[in-house]
């Protein structure tokens, strides 16, 4: 019994060390390209940080140099938008020359930024552009381009200020009806604490109130 048992032994072993001649290559293969990708996400993890680190650090100066002028700020933060496009701190610095730029009533500048950061700005970031770029071309009398603009939102949580500043666009186009329905929305879609909900509302009672 044992001497079969011992035969039948040997014969696994004979067609394990056949595989392993017919394998051993794919095999080894394998275990280099396991160790190659893990090597390469850590590789990646400890870039992406320090890419992260990077741009923080070029986000100072910009941050600094918001009490200057719009050339003072947009001069801080170029070099940032170059290096990081991709970056949640380029996407910030965006928003600051945007604002910049707004104050010193340069409003296609201030377009121009938001833009950017509605087409490759953070995910954090897209809906405030989406609002203040909106808001811009109200100021421009760009009124279709600003409710474009405002269509594009399928942000619940934009969905009370965005009916707001429809309300804001259909008024300045004499849109009455139009105007107190979006109002009556934000008022609706607004919570009890959202400051939209008194804005729009005094705004829907100076109209007359709901359609």
């Amino acid at each position: 019994m044992s001497g079969s048992y011992d035969f039948e032994e040997q014969e696994r072993i004979a067609e394990l060390k056949a595989w392993w001649e017919d394998n051993r290559w794919y095999v080894a293969g394998a275990i280099v390209a396991a160790i190659l990708v893990f090597g390469g996400y850590r590789g990646w993890l400890w870039w992406s940080a320090r890419q992260a680190e990077d741009a923080a650090a070029m986000f100072r100066p910009v941050s600094e140099a918001t009490k200057g002028d719009e050339k003072k700020v947009a001069a801080a933060a170029q070099p940032l938008i170059d290096k990081h496009p991709g970056s949640y701190f380029a996407s910030e610095a965006q928003l600051v020359v945007a604002k910049a730029a707004f104050e010193a009533d340069d409003l296609a500048e201030a377009a121009k930024r938001l833009q950017w950061v509605l087409d490759r700005g953070a995910d954090e970031h897209r809906g405030v552009a989406r609002l203040r770029l909106a808001a811009v071309l109200l100021d421009q009398k760009k009124y279709d381009e600003a409710l474009k603009v405002l269509d594009g939102n399928k942000d619940q949580a934009f969905a009370a200020p965005a009916a707001d500043l429809r309300g804001d666009i259909m008024l300045a186009q004499g849109r009455l009806d139009e105007a107190r329905a979006a109002y009556k929305l934000a008022v609706d879609t607004a919570g009890p604490a959202n400051p939209v909900r008194s804005v729009a509302g005094t705004k829907l009672n100076a109209l007359g109130g709901a359609p």
